[in-house]
């Protein structure tokens, strides 16, 4: 069960079928992630990529804080067909898509204010490595962007380009990556 901690529909539960294979981030940690991008970002203008969404558990803390640029990729039918279902319910603007995350990337050409990316935890790091790498080589991101990776607290991904920190948040970990800044100066 899923809720959503903030927003227009702060409070509501959302029951996702136990058959999909996700593991949706913990309140604490959710909570958490927002303030810290609350703190940075005016989230209801914002564009977002969430990415190896699951039930859509980030899309929808989003949206419910007015955000309607959403974008969220799943390789499970059962995933995206779940959240286009909720999307529906709540009349969030979730433009859900079933891909591979890495082919997504590869191929994507828009660019967003913020991509949340929560790939299963037992990845290769190298796995964690090649999105940061795709977001990145794509410029995927706008410049005052972030990419934000949740992990395993044992994962460490700070050796990665344009690491800035990492969070902890109990088991869980955000890491968060930026573009550097431009001497627009000179």
């Amino acid at each position: 069960m899923t809720r959503i901690i903030s927003g227009k529909y702060k409070g509501r539960r959302i029951a996702a079928p136990k058959k999909l294979p996700v593991r949706p981030t913990t309140d604490m940690a959710k909570e958490a992630l927002f303030n810290i991008i609350r703190s940075n970002y005016h989230i209801s203008q914002l564009s977002v990529l969430d990415l190896f969404a699951g039930t859509g558990n980030i899309s929808y803390e989003f949206a419910s804080r007015g955000t309607d640029q959403i974008t969220a990729v799943d390789g499970h039918y059962g995933c995206v067909q779940f959240i286009n279902k909720t999307s529906q319910e709540f009349d969030f603007s979730i433009h859900a898509i079933k891909s591979d995350v890495f082919k997504y990337l590869e191929r994507a050409t828009g660019s967003y204010d913020i991509i949340f990316a929560d790939p299963p935890y037992d990845i290769d790091i190298k796995e964690f490595e090649k999105i940061v790498t795709l977001v990145f080589k794509n410029n995927l991101l706008e410049q005052d962007g972030i990419l934000i990776i949740e992990h395993g607290k044992y994962s460490k991904l700070d050796g990665f380009t344009n690491y800035v920190q990492t969070r902890h948040y109990g088991g869980n970990a955000f890491s968060f990556f930026e573009l550097p800044e431009s001497d627009e100066e000179e």
